[in-house]
């Protein structure tokens, strides 16, 4: 492959510049096979010839591609106050080779093949591209790093295998567990997803009722998404992933104003309800996300085998066969989904071998973030949803030097929603907060 130059272009008060470069798929053969890597530098406009430091964000998810400046959170116009941003579409996702059904198509049945190239889209590949990327882009120079969610986890992975390419570390709802199975890690979640279930219905109470007559209705009819897959109860019980952020916590509410309508034969869901509910619970545009949810936990020879599916019969309140009010799942994966979900039923086999691989090489290197020399800081968010505040403040306490600011004023996408949040991070790192 050709590898493109660099092409700039302005919009917006920001001069954009993409680059992108070939990286070996598996990092320990460098002559294997290549994948693209999808990177988009922003600089503010009038700042473009000054010699400013680079920050690498590194996305949640895990399989989301990193953020459009046009869209993007309150982070970056504070970042771009005093750094270059590197907005890096980690392997797989974005403009950076992807890696979902139609590509993974050319393994055919060979689940297995499918997985060990899967297995090479997890955190310690993300920052072995990474820095690829910082050499190719300015040699031996370290660069800072800012991880949101998964972003972070990543960033824990960097520290661990090469810190050398880090002057300082941000972290923003993403210290994962260091040691934890993903069992303990959605054993947690549970119970965090169920006390974020109690908080939306307090605020909206009439909408128990409301959505326990949709489970109901979908569980006597055949409903149609747009598509034309059915939708199920449990999928419908998986819009709960809106609970974990600010800009989405209410999204539920406004969907399930529209839910009914008077049909020929009694009520019916509208259209609009079934488009909505497919957006939310398509994995079409982020089907590593799905596939790798659970392997990102995944180390020390065990295998994560369905984790989620099997913690969830330690809360019988997400049965909806069991007669109680509904209760909305979070950002957990099902074997199901590969089987309800278009855009993962080709994927199937390749996630049942994932789930049973037990080979996982370790993300984290224990000794070397106990001697860590790289200033981390780190927002803990005490309600997050999404990442449990004892596990992140267990692993704050394993990392040497690292601070953590622990906050219940924003939900898990504080980040993006304010850019006091970056302001106060980079405050702490220079010893000003």
């Amino acid at each position: 492959m050709t590898t493109p130059a660099p092409v700039s272009y302005r919009h917006g008060g920001l001069v954009c510049t993409d680059h992108t470069l070939d990286v070996p798929l598996d990092h320990r053969t460098p002559d294997g096979p290549a994948i693209r890597l999808f990177a988009r530098e922003v600089v503010a406009e009038g700042r473009e010839h000054e010699d400013l430091p680079r920050l690498l964000w590194l996305q949640g998810g895990p399989g989301g591609r990193a953020e459009r400046p046009n869209a993007a959170g309150a982070w970056l116009r504070r970042a771009l106050a005093d750094y270059r941003v590197v907005l890096l579409d980690q392997r797989g996702t974005g403009r950076s080779t992807p890696a979902d059904r139609v590509t993974l198509a050319r393994f055919g049945t060979d689940s297995e093949a499918a997985a060990d190239h899967l297995a090479h889209f997890r955190a310690d590949s993300i920052v072995r591209d990474a820095e690829h990327l910082r050499r190719h882009l300015q040699g031996d120079r370290p660069w800072s790093v800012l991880g949101q969610s998964f972003g972070g986890f990543s960033t824990l992975t960097y520290l661990s295998l090469a810190p050398e390419g880090l002057a300082q570390a941000y972290i923003t709802g993403g210290l994962p567990t260091l040691t934890g199975h993903a069992d303990d890690v959605y054993r947690a979640a549970y119970a965090r997803t169920l006390a974020h279930n109690e908080h939306y219905f307090a605020r909206y109470p009439g909408d128990q009722a409301l959505a326990d007559a949709v489970a109901a209705h979908l569980d006597t009819h055949d409903v149609r998404m747009p598509a034309g897959e059915r939708l199920t109860v449990r999928r419908f019980q998986s819009l709960g992933i809106t609970f974990g952020t600010a800009a989405k916590f209410d999204s539920l509410h406004y969907l399930l104003e529209t839910a009914f309508t008077e049909g020929r034969d009694g009520p019916e869901l509208t259209d609009t309800f079934l488009r909505g509910v497919d957006a939310a619970v398509s994995f079409a545009e982020r089907p590593l996300y799905a596939a790798l949810h659970e392997p990102i936990y995944a180390q020390g020879g065990c295998p994560t085998d369905w984790s989620a599916h099997r913690i969830r019969q330690e809360f019988p309140a997400f049965d909806a066969t069991a007669g109680g009010p509904v209760r909305f799942t979070g950002e957990m994966v099902y074997p199901w989904q590969f089987e309800e979900d278009p855009a993962l039923v080709p994927l199937r086999g390749a996630a049942e071998a994932l789930a049973a691989r037990t080979d996982w090489p370790a993300l984290y290197d224990l000794d070397r973030l106990a001697a860590n020399e790289v200033p981390v800081v780190a927002a803990v968010y005490h309600d997050d949803m999404y990442v449990d505040r004892e596990h992140a403040l267990a692993t704050a306490g394993a990392v040497r030097g690292l601070r953590t600011w622990v906050t219940d004023a924003y939900a898990h996408d504080g980040v993006r929603a304010d850019a006091a949040v970056l302001d106060r991070l980079i405050g702490m790192a220079r010893g000003e907060a």
